[in-house]
């Protein structure tokens, strides 16, 4: 389903959130998508969230919160391989990506503040569904984000039912 952001915030003001104060980048094949939220929680860490996108993702967005460090990549191009295959929607990481140029052909949404080449630090750390803030909204796992170039919109519920 198609949708704009714009629209969503315009149509529905009093029920959503609209992330403010900083500057995303589209790196995915998908330049829009939206679904129910999961989140993580690590700092340049991205353990929870290799293990997460390898679980059955249909109808998702992972939300990460990775304390917008821009020193290490939280996910490359393996990895979301890894969540197209098992249908995640996209991930929007407040921290940095890397494989830019092959994450722009896989079918799957990769929304960030920017990009290093850095690896992700392997410790075993983070935390999975708790609710995250960054940008002045909190995401709450269960409600629903909407990404596209022109900005994240969060609501409690499914606006394109």
């Amino acid at each position: 389903m198609s949708f704009v952001t714009c629209d969503i915030s315009d149509d529905n003001a009093d029920l959503v959130q609209v992330v403010t104060g900083l500057h995303w980048q589209s790196y995915g094949g998908r330049k829009a998508f939206s679904g129910e939220i999961v989140t993580v929680k690590c700092f340049e860490d991205n353990s929870r969230v290799k293990e997460q996108l390898a679980t059955p993702g249909k109808g998702k967005v992972l939300v990460v919160d990775g304390g917008g460090s821009l020193r290490n990549a939280l996910i490359g191009d393996m990895i979301a391989a890894n969540a197209a295959e098992n249908q995640w929607e996209g991930i929007l990481i407040y921290g940095v990506c890397r494989d830019v140029d092959e994450l722009a052909q896989i079918d799957f949404g990769v929304v960030t503040l920017g990009c290093v080449p850095i690896k992700s630090v392997r410790r075993g750390e983070g935390q999975l569904n708790i609710p995250v803030t960054f940008g002045g909204v909190t995401f709450e796992p269960g409600h629903h984000v909407y990404v596209d170039n022109n900005g994240v919109v969060v609501s409690q519920d499914n606006l394109l039912a």
